[in-house]
Order: structure tokens, then C-alpha cells, then sequence
């Protein structure tokens, strides 16, 4: 059998899916375990939602549709960018995708050629190194610190700067952090992108779970409208508890999204027409659910970081955004990968290294408390427990 191509070799996946399979496999026999692996709401779809997409499809909508998306659900796009970002895209700028993990690999692909750099956080979202690797850009790392509760520091952007960075990647709130970054860090990450001609990946995704009122949502895309260099990365996948239905948007320079365009058009063809009348719905209908998911994500937040803090040996900032918590687990006395693998298997909780997400994130682990209250006070009895027969 001939070998793959070099560029396949670079592929790394998604470790949150390796560690819910090792999850499933110990459920498959019996073994009750409880999932802090996975980023996926609790939360079913809401009703109105699901019956748009019902709807949709009993009225035939299952043909081919435009690569772009439907027009009038671009359209809402736009309405609903003026409304949380200040300023209105034209409408060339606008294209659904399949998801917005894949966002990522549209904008790599159609800004970056090989060799050049693209910097971007550490710890960071793995789609983003999977990307960068498979289209053979260099990726240049910028460490998170706790010090600075996990937030991309401008400074050290400006430090990373070559004649061959091409792209600059940030993402607020954060994933695995759930940090978010101050309107002043994110003009200042602009400024750097503008002065030096860079285009600028805004991964947006977690918009709408910014849980303290000091923390209001602000995107760098006020400052070019996404005409210049600002590419916007959003998805319904987390706020809309969507994670299933695959859709997402990014807002980007025409010339840019025009591309894009072409490479879904490419590999996808369209994204399916009931699908869209989902995300229609989502963004129109009313928002009833939306904003009590939001209220029980902060509730759970706090229940996660009181209870993490009480652990021998386990430290944990309170995120502003997300619905993610990054503590710290150097003093249990186990690196992060024999951490995980401890909770796993002796005490049937499944939690992430922070490893997985880049060197920066050894010595802590990712939970996310997108499950319900019950389960996160039993996977915290049980990460006690264990620890304290550990740490005698």
C-alpha cells in the first residue's frame, strides 16, 4: 500500500472525542461515568427551533440551495450583527457554513500560504493546530498566563510579529479558559494587525455566554466592519444548544468570504435548507430559552469553581465567558495527563488534560459544566474522594 500524503500526516483531530470514546467504552461496561470531556449542552434544542426546521422540511425545503446560504436568513445575519457588534455587513460578506469548526480551516486555507506564520493562543482550541499543520503555515504560539487569567496579551503578540505572520488568531471568550479579553487588549490586538497588514481570525463563538456585566461582549470588528482584515467566526452550536445541527456563519472582507464560498462550494456543495430555517428561527424567534441557559451556565459556573477550590491540591480561576473552567493541578503532585487518566478510570469522571490544548496548558485540566447541577456536585464528590486517598 502506497504511503498518505505528508500534508494527512499532520491531521490531530479533536482529543475531547478520543477521551469521550474511552468514556463510552468504560460505560459499555457499566461503569457510570460523569462528563466534563465534551463541550455539548445538556440542553435540548429549543421547541421553536426544532419545529422551524419540522416545518421546513414538510414543506419540501430539501433541495440544493445557494453555496452562500438562504438569503434571508443572511440577511437576519446582518440584522443581528448590527444589533451586537454596532456595525452592519453588507451582505457579500456573509456566508453559512456547515458548522463553524470549519470556519477555521476555510480562513488557513484561503489567507495563509505555506511556510508563513499564524499566531494564535496557548492553550488553545485543537482545530486550530490541525489546520494550521495540514495547510503547512507555521503556527507561533503566544502562552496564556494565569497570572493574567488566561487572557492573550497584545504585548506579547507585538513580540511575535515577522515579515512572515500572515495571520493572527484570537478567541474570547476562550476555549479552554473561558477567559475574556478587555476591549482595550482587543483594540490594542487590532492596532498590531492593522499596522502590520495581518488579517484577523475573531473566534467568536462564545458571544453570547459572557456571564458579569463588566464583561460585555466586544468584537474587534467594530473597528474595520470586517472589510479590511477581520474575519468573524460565529456558530448556533453553543448558545442555541445546536451542537448537533452543524451551522454556522462567518462575516469576513468580500474578496475573502468570496473565496471561502468557492471552497464550500467545493467540499460541501450547501448547507441544507431546513437547517437554515432552524438557525432563522433562532436568531428572529424568541430568545426565552437562550437567556435562561445563559442564567443557568453562570449558576452552574460557580457551583464548579467553589467546588474545585475546595479539592486538595486543585486551584481554579472563575471564567468570565464560556462554559469551561481551567484549574490548576500542579500541587495534587500528577501531571495533567496522569490527572485525567486517575479521574477516568478510579473515579469514573471524565475531564481533559491541558495538554491536549498546547504546552501552556500542562499542569491543568479543562472541565465543562454544560451538564447538569446534580451531575457536577457527584463528579466533584468523586474527584475528592479520590484525591484525598491520593494525597494522604
Amino acid at each position: 500500500m502506497k504511503s498518505l500524503s505528508k500534508a494527512s500526516q499532520n491531521l490531530l483531530g479533536q482529543p475531547m472525542f478520543k477521551v469521550l470514546a474511552k468514556a463510552n467504552e468504560l460505560e459499555r461496561h457499566g461503569r457510570d461515568i460523569v462528563h466534563f470531556e465534551i463541550g455539548d449542552p445538556d440542553f435540548t434544542t429549543p421547541q421553536n427551533i426544532v419545529d422551524a426546521a419540522c416545518g421546513a422540511l414538510q414543506s419540501g425545503q430539501t433541495h440544493y440551495t445557494s453555496s452562500w446560504g438562504l438569503h434571508e436568513f443572511r440577511l437576519a445575519i446582518c440584522d443581528t450583527t448590527e444589533i451586537s457588534r454596532g456595525f452592519r455587513p453588507e451582505l457579500n460578506q456573509v456566508l453559512v457554513t456547515p458548522g463553524a469548526n470549519i470556519i477555521i480551516y476555510y480562513a488557513v486555507s484561503c489567507v495563509v500560504n505555506p511556510g508563513e506564520d499564524i499566531i494564535l493562543p496557548d492553550p488553545y482550541f485543537p482545530t486550530y493546530r490541525s489546520a494550521i499543520e495540514f495547510c503547512r503555515a507555521n503556527p507561533i504560539y503566544i502562552p496564556l498566563k494565569e497570572s493574567n487569567e488566561f487572557r492573550m496579551n497584545p504585548d506579547d503578540i507585538q513580540a511575535a510579529i515577522t515579515d512572515k505572520t500572515r495571520l493572527i488568531i484570537i478567541n474570547s471568550p476562550h476555549n479552554p479558559c473561558g477567559s475574556v479579553m478587555t476591549k482595550e487588549e482587543l483594540d490594542a490586538v487590532y492596532d498590531i494587525a492593522e499596522k502590520n497588514d495581518i488579517y484577523l481570525l475573531s473566534d467568536e463563538v462564545y458571544s453570547r455566554l459572557i456571564y458579569d456585566s463588566s464583561g460585555r461582549f466586544y468584537s474587534p470588528a467594530h473597528r474595520d466592519k470586517c472589510r479590511e482584515r477581520v474575519i468573524l467566526i460565529n456558530g448556533f452550536s453553543k448558545a442555541f444548544a445546536m451542537t448537533g445541527w452543524r451551522l454556522g456563519c462567518v462575516i469576513g472582507p468580500a474578496a475573502v468570504v468570496d473565496k471561502m464560498q468557492l471552497l464550500l462550494q467545493t467540499t460541501s456543495s450547501c448547507v441544507p435548507p431546513f437547517i437554515q430555517y432552524a438557525g432563522l428561527e433562532a436568531i428572529k424567534g424568541s430568545k426565552e430559552h437562550v437567556s435562561k441557559m445563559a442564567e443557568t451556565y453562570k449558576a452552574r459556573r460557580e457551583l464548579m469553581v467553589q467546588g474545585l477550590n475546595a479539592l486538595p491540591g486543585v486551584s481554579c480561576l472563575r471564567p468570565g465567558g464560556a462554559f469551561y473552567v481551567f484549574p490548576n493541578i500542579k500541587k495534587t503532585g500528577m501531571d495533567d495527563e496522569t490527572f485525567a487518566d486517575v479521574m477516568l478510570n478510579e473515579a469514573g469522571v471524565a475531564v481533559l488534560p491541558g495538554s491536549n490544548f498546547g504546552n501552556a496548558g500542562k499542569g491543568y485540566v479543562r472541565l465543562c459544566y454544560a451538564t447538569n447541577e446534580q451531575n457536577i456536585k457527584k463528579g466533584l464528590d468523586r474527584m475528592k474522594e479520590c484525591l484525598e486517598k491520593r494525597i494522604k
